[in-house]
């Protein structure tokens, strides 16, 4: 029986969830004239398209080999 407490509570918690089913968007499809290696795209389309935030977007960028054309100079 009190196995029964702990687990049905966990059950439903373990139903919720904040993120909906669907498959997330990719940038492509988020962000229209979307190009990948163009530094301040990607992470436009990062910020906006995966909820990322400045710092892990440009390392993700850079990652992808996105390039910044002011410090190609």
């Amino acid at each position: 029986m009190q196995i029964l407490v702990v687990l049905i509570p966990l059950a439903i918690l373990g139903a919720c969830s904040r993120e909906s089913d669907t498959a997330a968007a990719t940038p492509a499809q988020c962000m229209a004239g979307y190009n990948e290696k163009l530094f301040d795209q990607c992470i436009a389309a990062c910020i906006k398209c995966e909820h990322g935030v400045m710092t892990t977007c440009a390392t993700a960028c850079r990652l992808r080999g996105a390039r910044d054309p002011d410090k190609a100079k």
